[in-house]
């Protein structure tokens, strides 16, 4: 009996607040319930597929784990999407939904949308989607003291492409190597976009900056110059680097496009100057590095006559390797940075659908 009311006082003492700590303003009880509903949010799928200009739909939705019911109705439902960055402590707001009221942010305003095909139902819709748009997002409900979140990928078919401008190799920082990228009608890559496209097959020893800020390159038939013949194939990993005094190439991601890529007849062969013009005058703009890969890759176009693009870059994509044009794989090959003034060559354009 002593013990019981020994333990007793020991309790008492210790649920007591301490009146002399000035700090403590408030009291603050936490009610614990073991057996109430426990809010579950679940994603069907981890990983979602699309493309450029497509529409999506990720999905979310909530459940309690000891009620039937989507909600228990004493609190109003909050819903918030966020895409997640490499820098774990960063995210980026997408859309936030809380009874009528509704909130996009960004890039994302007038393209996202609650699906609501139930009450329980938080997926996320975007529409026209972008390069920009790839990545992993975070579906969060959050009912009165309660919340759970789910995560999921959106991937984008496309194609990884290395890129050096005219300056040549290493010569790019991180800023400058994103709106290189921007300006051949891509993105820089990502680290799973790199090793997806090192599966396919993509071997390039030259090391170029991802989008986390790291310097990779691909390499699938190891040899002396790239890392050593003895290694095994892999994405080497430079590590992370000033992102303003360290150069590098860069490799940039790309998704099909809403138009049209064609190689234009023309009856002499032309100037880059006269290139563009030419385009001009047949409705289009000169094609860009990202296009002739996106048609290449994605359209499996073929051509064999070399032609001018955007950058000042002379190229052409082989789709079905032959003699005298790439026997040897199918790529897009690289003539050079041609004297815009005095070489004479074909020309792609690019005629965008409205």
């Amino acid at each position: 009996m002593k013990s019981l009311l020994f333990l007793v006082l020991i309790s008492v003492c210790w649920a007591e607040p301490h009146p002399g700590n000035s700090s403590l303003e408030h009291e603050r009880i936490v009610h614990i319930q073991e057996n109430g509903p426990r809010l579950l949010v679940v994603a069907e799928q981890a990983k979602i597929f699309s493309h450029r200009g497509g529409n999506v739909t990720l999905p979310c939705k909530f459940y309690h784990e000891h009620t039937s019911a989507a909600g228990s109705g004493t609190h109003k439902i909050r819903v918030k999407w966020t895409k997640l960055t490499y820098d774990y402590l960063k995210e980026v707001d997408v859309f936030v939904a809380m009874g009528h009221h509704r909130k996009s942010y960004g890039s994302y305003q007038g393209r996202v949308s609650l699906r609501e095909s139930s009450e329980n139902d938080a997926s996320l819709v975007i529409t026209n989607i972008m390069l920009e748009d790839y990545g992993r997002y975070k579906c969060e409900v959050i009912e009165g003291l309660e919340d759970d979140t789910a995560v999921v990928t959106l991937n984008l078919e496309g194609v990884v492409f290395p890129y050096s401008p005219r300056l040549g190799r290493y010569n790019l920082n991180f800023h400058e190597a994103q709106r290189a990228c921007v300006e051949q009608d891509s993105v820089i890559a990502s680290f799973d976009q790199l090793y997806d496209a090192w599966r396919s097959g993509l071997d390039w020893c030259n090391a170029g900056w991802l989008s986390d800020g790291s310097v990779q390159y691909p390499i699938t038939k190891p040899r002396e110059p790239c890392g050593g013949k003895n290694t095994v194939p892999g994405v080497r990993n430079y590590g992370f680097w000033d992102k303003d005094k360290s150069r590098y190439d860069v490799f940039c991601f790309t998704s099909n496009f809403n138009g049209r890529f064609y190689y234009l007849i023309h009856p002499t062969k032309l100037t880059y100057d006269e290139a563009v013009q030419a385009c001009l005058k047949d409705g289009s703009q000169i094609a860009k590095v990202g296009q002739i890969f996106a048609a290449w890759k994605l359209l499996g176009y073929d051509r064999c006559d070399a032609g001018w693009l955007a950058d000042g870059s002379v190229r052409y994509p082989i789709s079905r390797p032959r003699k005298r044009c790439s026997p040897s794989e199918a790529a897009v090959r690289f003539v050079g940075f041609p004297d815009k003034k005095h070489k004479l060559y074909g020309v792609y354009c690019f005629r965008a659908y409205n």
